[in-house]
């Protein structure tokens, strides 16, 4: 059985930024995953730090893990967080590389990156930023990142190698990816995977 999936990526891409433009906009409607401070609490995330964040930055995480918690972050480095969404774990980054570090968010949902941005301003944050892009062209010149996270994000890709490809392409040599993320172990159904529907389910 083949692992490609002939899932349109266009038509993946636009049910994905529906469903998070949703959490943007509204993020305490209730989603068939867990969102917000509680789901910072559940996945271990320090809680002095999430606590000193402002609302705008906590309600809308979505994501499925703690990548800090794969190698700690260091002061000064260059972070790249791809599929950044309303700035969650930017800000934690942010936090963590201190003032001579540099943060930059890419996400591709408008409405993610107009609270991010909002948020950072709100902060006073001016070690990180947000960018649109796509995680297969992201907006980052070749080896600047010392440091790549991603949340959640990968998984809902269709062209992995694409992602994975672009991820090395932005790491400087030695640099490092660290991201959290949905693995399967077992054989999908070739119409499953085909089926834009369960992709963003």
């Amino acid at each position: 059985m083949s692992n490609k999936t002939s899932v349109d990526p266009v038509e993946l891409r636009e049910q994905i930024k529906d469903t998070y433009r949703e959490v943007a906009i509204d993020p305490l409607k209730g989603y068939h995953f867990h969102t917000g401070r509680p789901l910072a609490k559940k996945l271990g995330y320090d809680q002095a730090t999430v606590d000193a964040l402002p609302d705008s930055a906590v309600e809308s995480f979505a994501v499925v893990s703690n990548p800090f918690v794969m190698r700690t972050i260091q002061p000064g480095e260059k972070i790249v967080d791809a599929g950044a969404g309303a700035g969650f774990d930017s800000f934690i980054a942010a936090g963590l590389v201190g003032e001579q570090g540099q943060v930059v968010g890419v996400d591709m949902t408008e409405e993610m990156l107009s609270k991010s941005r909002e948020t950072a301003a709100q902060m006073g944050a001016g070690n990180v930023s947000f960018e649109q892009g796509l995680l297969e062209d992201l907006p980052i010149d070749d080896g600047w990142a010392d440091v790549m996270i991603s949340n959640g994000v990968f998984n809902l890709c269709a062209d992995k190698h694409a992602v994975f490809d672009e991820a090395f392409r932005v790491l400087r040599p030695g640099g490092v990816l660290q991201f959290a993320d949905i693995a399967n172990g077992n054989s999908v159904p070739e119409e499953a995977r085909n089926n834009v529907d369960l992709w963003t389910a």
